[in-house]
């Protein structure tokens, strides 16, 4: 995701000002199926507030998705928050019928090593990286080739099973 109306310097508030104000392409680009239910949805977990920054309802995938915006790249407490989070929704949130919360951390970059580490593939949370500007032509161009490659790979592994 990319929010290019945002300057070098900025807020996580700024961030999530920017989504808000383009809400409607910011869903759009997520898929049709979300639905927008809160932004800074506090909860209260031991007499402490805390606040989720975007909540959203996934009508295909029945259940809540907790986005969580954060200046920078990844860091493993990051986890630990957004754990709580799902938790919560989880106790206090869940209707009948509805699957686990998920939630995603968006930052401005992500280390493998750290998810790998935390083991985030098998957990409810995911990572993704935003941009506040395009990248060089020549690295979208390198990041097209590889994804053709590993699409053909995948490919030529399904046609010899």
């Amino acid at each position: 995701m990319d929010f290019p109306g945002l300057s070098d310097t900025y807020s996580e508030k700024d961030l999530e000002t920017s989504i808000i104000v383009e809400l409607q392409r910011f869903i759009t680009e997520m898929g049709s199926d979300f639905a927008f239910l809160s932004r800074q949805k506090r909860i209260s977990i031991d007499n402490r507030d805390y606040y989720i920054d975007l909540l959203f309802y996934h009508r295909r995938l029945r259940c809540l998705i907790a986005i969580d915006l954060k200046l920078g790249e990844f860091e493993a407490g990051f986890k630990g928050q957004m754990e709580l989070y799902l938790r919560y929704l989880e106790k206090y949130e869940l209707a009948e019928g509805e699957n686990s919360p998920i939630g995603l951390i968006l930052c401005t970059g992500k280390n493998e090593e750290h998810i790998e580490l935390l083991q985030l593939d098998k957990t409810n949370i995911r990572v993704a990286d935003y941009m506040t500007a395009l990248p060089p032509t020549e690295l979208l161009q390198e990041k097209l080739h590889k994804a053709v490659e590993i699409a053909q790979q995948k490919l030529s592994q399904r046609d010899s099973l």
